[in-house]
C-alpha cells in the first residue's frame, strides 16, 4: 500500500513554516490521541501517521529531501527497533511520547481523558530517562557497482556512546540511585486545581528529577555522570539499489547516545558517488562514448564495451554515422524501491587521425574524390537543429 503524502497527513502546504507545521501537527495528534480514542485502532494509526510525517517535515534536512525525492529519500525498511532507516511507519507509541512529548503541552491529557498522555515514556508511566542524543553525518562513497546492486558497509564512527562502567545510569554503583522522592518514581507531579467549572487537573515534569524518575547521589567516576563516553562504533548499514548522489539515508537510534540512559541520536548517512572510470551517470540511465574508426564505421565491425556489471559485445553496421545511439535495455541503474530500470546509452563517435603518413594521405585523397564518401543530407531529419534550438532557449 502507498505512503500517503506527509503534507496532505498534517493538511499543510510545502511553503508551510516550521510554526505552521508543528501547529499543524498538534491539531491532528490531539484529534487522534489515544487516550481520547481507547481501544480504537484506525485512530491510533493515524497518530502514529502523523508523528511520523511531522518528524521528517520538522527537520529542515529531512524536510529538503522529502522535497527532492518523496518516500524514496528515507530508503527502504523502517525506523523502529533495529536501526532501520526512517520512512517505513514503523514508529512505536512509547517513541512518539519520548520524542513529540512537549508538542502536547504540560496540560497532558491525565485530568481529562484519564491517559496521562503528556508524560508517557518507555515505562507506559514516567517520562524517559535523560536527555536524547544528538544526530550524527557521515558521507558514504559508493561505486557505480554498488549503487546498482545495492551493499551492506561496515562503517566505524566516532561517537558518544553508553558508559560500560555504569550502564548509561550515571551512577557510580546501584546504591547510588534512588526513587525521587517528589514523585516516588513516576516522573510527573499531579495538581488539582478548583476553578468555577470544578477541579482540574494537570500533569506537570517532576521539578526534581526533571521527569527521570531517579536521582543519583554519586556519579560514575568513568562518564562523570553523564551516562556516555567518547568511543567507537561499527555499525552495519544496509544500502538500497539505486540511491543517487546526495540523497540521504536516516538510521533510528544508530546516532550520539544520549545523556544518562537518554535515547540516541540518528545517524544520517549523505551517499556520494565515486566517478566511473569510463561511464558517467544520467538519471537511471547509464551513458558511454564509444570511439570508432573510419574503417569500422565504412565496414561494420564488433566491439566490447564497458557496462555496470562487466562488458558488453555489440555489433556496428556497416554505414554507422558519427553521433549514432545504441541503447542496451536494462543495463541501467534500478529505481529505489520502485521496479523500473535505465538502460545503457552508447554515444558513436568516428576517430579522426591527427597525423598520418604519406601512403595514407594519398590514399585518403583519393577516397575524398569519390561521391561515395561526400557527405549527403538527410531530408527532413530536423532533430539536430531542434536540440540546438532548445539548448539557446
Amino acid at each position: 500500500m502507498a505512503k500517503r503524502d506527509f503534507y496532505e497527513i498534517l493538511g499543510v502546504s510545502k511553503s508551510a513554516s516550521a510554526d505552521e507545521i508543528k501547529k499543524a501537527y498538534r491539531k491532528v495528534a490531539m484529534q487522534f490521541h489515544p487516550d481520547r480514542n481507547p481501544g480504537d485502532k484506525a485512530a491510533e494509526e493515524k497518530f502514529k501517521e502523523a508523528a511520523e510525517a511531522y518528524e521528517i517535515l520538522s527537520d529542515t534536512d529531512k524536510k529538503a529531501k522529502y522535497d527532492r525525492f518523496g518516500h524514496q529519500a528515507f530508503g527502504a525498511g523502517s525506523n523502529g527497533g533495529g536501526g532501520g532507516f526512517h520512512g517505513g511507519g514503523g514508529m512505536d507509541m512509547n517513541d512518539i511520547f519520548s520524542q513529540f512529548g512537549d508538542i502536547f503541552g504540560d496540560e497532558g491529557f491525565g485530568g481529562f481523558f484519564g491517559g496521562g498522555g503528556g508524560g508517557r515514556s518507555r515505562g507506559g508511566g514516567q517520562r524517559a530517562r535523560g536527555q536524547r542524543g544528538s544526530n550524527l553525518r557521515i558521507k558514504l562513497k559508493l561505486s557505480f557497482e554498488e549503487i546498482a546492486n545495492g551493499v551492506n558497509k561496515q562503517v566505524k564512527v566516532k561517537k558518544h556512546v553508553v558508559c560500560a562502567t555504569c550502564g548509561g545510569n550515571g551512577a557510580k554503583d546501584k546504591n547510588s540511585v534512588q526513587t525521587c522522592s517528589t514523585c516516588n518514581g513516576q516522573g510527573q507531579v499531579r495538581k488539582v486545581t478548583n476553578t468555577f467549572l470544578g477541579q482540574m487537573q494537570t500533569v506537570n515534569t517532576c521539578p526534581t528529577c526533571n521527569g527521570e524518575g531517579q536521582t543519583v547521589t554519586a556519579k560514575c567516576g568513568s562518564c562523570k555522570g553523564e551516562g556516555r563516553v567518547y568511543g567507537e562504533e561499527t555499525i552495519s548499514i544496509d544500502i538500497p539499489a539505486g540511491v543517487q548522489d546526495g540523497m540521504q539515508l536516516s538510521m533510528s537510534g544508530k546516532g550520539n547516545a544520549g545523556e544518562r540512559g537518554g535515547g540516541a541520536g540518528d545517524l544520517i548517512i549523505m551517499i556520494e558517488e565515486e566517478p566511473h572510470e569510463f561511464l558517467h551517470r544520467d538519471g537511471l540511465n547509464v551513458a558511454y562514448d564509444l570511439y570508432i574508426t573510419i574503417p569500422d564505421a565504412v565496414f561494420g565491425t564488433s566491439v566490447e564495451v564497458p557496462t555496470i556489471d562487466g562488458r558488453a559485445k555489440i555489433k556496428i553496421p556497416a554505414g554507422t554515422q558519427s553521433g549514432k545511439m545504441f541503447r542496451l535495455k536494462g543495463k541501467g541503474f534500478p529505481e529505489v524501491q520502485g521496479y523500473a530500470k535505465g538502460d545503457q546509452l552508447i554515444h558513436v563517435n568516428i576517430w579522426t587521425p591527427q597525423h598520418v603518413s604519406a601512403e595514407e594521405k594519398e590514399a585518403l585523397e583519393k577516397m575524398q574524390e569519390s561521391e561515395n564518401f561526400k557527405p549527403k543530407p538527410v531530408k527532413g531529419d530536423k532533430s539536430f537543429y531542434d536540440k540546438v534550438k532548445e539548448a539557446f532557449k
